[in-house]
């Protein structure tokens, strides 16, 4: 399987490359980026390189699918977006994003998920985002893109939207 390449107008998701390890860092050392996720920030550039080895070799394996949010004009990286946690017959997946605070407002997430759910649907059958119940702009993102919140999740501070596929 070719890596899926996406563009929008405004966007290029593609996969990500060792050049992007200080995008990457600039993105996973962020505490604003990081405040509504549990994981800590990356410390130094190798951390970031390794992130990017461990994210190649798991669309290799199938995985995941992670895509480099990149502006169209620049090439340069904003954020990222991912289908990942897929189920057991591959018919649900989580979807994953984030994006630098500097890019966030101005439709960007947007605009690169509504192609990401679209490609996830040529396959599945349910996308999922989890997300921590005091992340607004999260919630309002999801119900943007026509997720309904699941009321059979409950984890602590997580909140699920679901978006299913229409027949």
């Amino acid at each position: 399987m070719t890596f899926p390449i996406i563009q929008t107008p405004r966007l290029k998701l593609r996969q990500l490359i060792p050049a992007d390890s200080n995008a990457i860092f600039a993105l996973r050392s962020n505490p604003e980026v990081a405040a509504f996720q549990d994981r800590p920030l990356q410390q130094n550039l190798a951390e970031s390189a390794a992130f990017i080895d461990k994210i190649n070799t798991g669309i290799d394996r199938k995985t995941w699918i992670f895509w480099a949010i990149t502006l169209q004009e620049t090439s340069e990286l904003i954020g990222t977006a991912c289908l990942w946690n897929f189920s057991e017959e591959q018919t649900r997946a989580d979807l994953g994003y984030e994006l630098l605070p500097t890019f966030q407002g101005s439709g960007y997430m947007r605009e690169a998920l509504k192609p990401v759910l679209d490609y996830g649907f040529t396959v599945l059958q349910q996308i999922d985002g989890v997300t921590q119940k005091e992340n607004q702009r999260s919630i309002q993102l999801l119900k943007k893109l026509n997720f309904t919140l699941n009321p059979n999740f409950a984890d602590g501070n997580e909140i699920m939207y679901t978006i299913k596929k229409r027949s």
